[in-house]
């Protein structure tokens, strides 16, 4: 099977490596062209997946995307492997593809403009304006780049209302270190995937502060609820959540020492502003930009979601860890179903 993976960070570079050894023909796009020529010359991604080494089926590619693009040709499954911030420029492009499309990207797009009524869209949502004919969908699920290039055990989701597309990204994934499980229930698996990075920052300054474990502990279950509250709102299944993009993907990504997301949490707890936390990670972590159109979306839809409102209050400065975590934990009593 020949796939075309468009970006070169990390988690794109570590499915290139995956289904390369699994004996598929992978074209590794970079949007910058020095960065491709290093990679070449080096077989190894030296800024994004460093020690490990590129397998036989790698071809690097690199300039302005375009239909006929050699990184295109002949491409039976193309991923989409941006931050979020870039999908819908390159759902745009690929338009008019008959070939399925994925991205990796979690999170809720920046609205627009600056509009009251604007809001965020999920990945599915952006494709449906912007590319509609596309047979597109989603490979999420509890992964750490680094491992997954290691071959350490994993198991992702492939999410989409098209068969085709499940499909194929199980054919061009599953392996004996790699499970690929397959999910009608797209809206479910984004939310999922966009609200974790979102509470994974609460756990980690929980951490940062040495609240201990049964505050992580609550956090992560309350979080969990949040979570499944605004997924039902948007039209997602109830049972997505206790699977591998919802529980297994918090759990992940709120305890794991990998986690970027986790780790803005707890350098904000040590003091750090927002500004020294991210730039002191070299990588993106989704739930800096996405926190804010999460508490904008769940707003609309009536969904009431405390731990992520707080979240968004430390990033914007209108409080610090400890204010943030008195004003949760000075919340009145209710029921635990609500």
């Amino acid at each position: 099977m020949k796939l075309a993976v468009l970006g070169a960070g990390a988690w794109g570079t570590a499915l290139a490596v995956s289904a390369a050894k699994g004996s598929h023909e992978v074209s590794l796009w970079a949007r910058d062209s020095r960065q491709a020529a290093q990679m070449q010359a080096q077989q190894v991604n030296p800024r994004y997946l460093p020690g490990v080494a590129f397998p036989e089926g790698i071809s690097l590619e690199s300039g302005p995307l375009s239909p006929d693009h050699a990184a295109l040709k002949g491409a039976e499954l193309i991923v989409v492997a941006t931050p979020m911030a870039g999908l819908r420029e390159m759902l745009v492009q690929l338009a008019g593809t008959s070939v399925p499309v994925a991205w990796l990207c979690k999170g809720f797009e920046a609205p627009l403009t600056s509009a009251e009524a604007s809001i965020g869209l999920l990945g599915h949502e952006v494709c449906r304006v912007s590319a509609p004919k596309v047979r597109a969908g989603i490979l999420s699920g509890p992964s750490f780049a680094q491992e997954v290039a290691n071959g350490q055990p994993t198991a992702l989701v492939a999410a989409s209302e098209h068969a085709e597309v499940r499909e194929a990204l199980v054919a061009a994934f599953h392996s004996p270190m790699l499970r690929v499980y397959g999910n009608d229930d797209i809206v479910g698996v984004e939310v999922g995937g966009a609200v974790k990075n979102v509470l994974a920052i609460a756990t980690g300054l929980c951490d940062g502060l040495n609240l201990g474990l049964n505050a992580r502990a609550a956090l992560v279950t309350r979080g969990l609820a949040e979570m499944s509250r605004l997924g039902l709102a948007l039209g997602a299944k109830a049972e997505t959540f206790m699977g591998l993009s919802g529980l297994g993907d918090l759990v992940l990504t709120a305890t794991g020492d990998l986690s970027r997301n986790r780790k803005v949490g707890q350098l904000l707890a040590q003091g750090l502003s927002l500004e020294q936390a991210v730039a002191s990670l070299g990588h993106v972590a989704e739930g800096v930009y996405s926190a804010r159109t999460v508490v904008q979306r769940a707003r609309v839809s009536g969904v009431d979601m405390p731990i992520s409102e707080a979240v968004v209050a430390l990033l914007e400065g209108q409080t610090q860890p400890a204010q943030a975590v008195a004003a949760l934990m000075g919340r009145d009593a209710k029921s635990e179903s609500h």
